[in-house]
């Protein structure tokens, strides 16, 4: 029988290219969406899921399991973007942040657990981005919700090892997508000490996300890494510069890195 996959955040982006190339693939996928009746061209099937609601993702897991009795990969894909100066944004803001890109990704894991371990079998694929790996300016509620479900992962590799149940992360950089449509940018106040600096990151990181690369790209290195028995830790995909600044990190001093860092972003100290 063909492997059941479920991807969350489904119905756009890299979630949705994701799934089609699966489909093609022979999986039978399930994507989520918070309104999946909204979405008219799908080549699989989404099913109604919000990760900030613990109810609503018991719902479809219900739902895919009372078709498929079984679940063999969670792609944890969903996530929001958020921007701005950590002294300016609304703490409201930065709990909703981490509500969908940390809490969400918890809780769909958790109510995925015991039909994997029933199965004695399984594979958790955590969707991060290569700006989880540093601390970045104006970004720094991402980076951070990206960073802790990177230990989440690490964590629960070791936890799921005796039920044979395998997780990794997967890192992408810039990917042209819609993602900056649903990004939260807390707003460039006029009196803001952060009001230049803020306004060139924004549009630094909006041309980025323009020029990304083919969402495609990632799609194929899932489907990959769904081909290999034991996983690695984590896996970064996304364009050789953005794989080079990683390297960097590794190699330099902190200040230095961080030097590198602030010229990019034009901040002087």
């Amino acid at each position: 029988m063909s492997k059941v996959v479920l991807i969350t955040g489904g119905s756009s982006g890299i979630g949705k290219c994701i799934g089609e190339f699966l489909t093609l693939k022979g999986y039978r996928v399930y994507g989520t969406s918070r309104n999946p009746q909204k979405v008219t061209a799908s080549q699989f099937t989404l099913v109604k899921l919000d990760v900030r609601d613990t109810q609503s993702i018991q719902n479809a897991i219900e739902e895919i399991l009372a078709k498929e009795n079984k679940i063999d990969v969670l792609i944890n894909n969903a996530g929001v973007g958020i921007t701005g100066a950590i002294e300016e944004i609304a703490t409201e803001e930065i709990l909703n942040n981490f509500k969908t890109n940390v809490f969400g990704p918890i809780e769909v894991i958790k109510a995925v657990l015991p039909v994997m371990r029933r199965q004695n079998s399984g594979l958790v694929i955590n969707v991060t981005s290569i700006a989880g790996y540093m601390g970045l300016p104006f970004r720094g509620v991402y980076s951070s919700s990206k960073s802790a479900l990177e230990m989440i992962t690490e964590a629960l590799r070791m936890e799921l090892k005796p039920f044979n149940i395998e997780v990794t992360n997967v890192a992408p950089g810039d990917f042209a997508t819609n993602i900056a449509a649903g990004r939260y940018h807390s707003p460039v106040l006029k009196d803001s000490a952060y009001k230049e600096v803020y306004q060139m990151s924004l549009d630094m990181m909006n041309k980025h996300v323009d020029k990304g690369g083919d969402p495609a790209d990632m799609a194929k290195a899932i489907y990959k890494i769904m081909q290999i028995k034991r996983p690695k830790v984590r896996y970064v995909v996304g364009e050789p510069l953005q794989k080079f600044s990683l390297f960097l990190k590794k190699i330099l001093p902190g200040k230095v890195y961080e030097k590198l860092l602030m010229n990019h972003y034009k901040i002087k100290s």
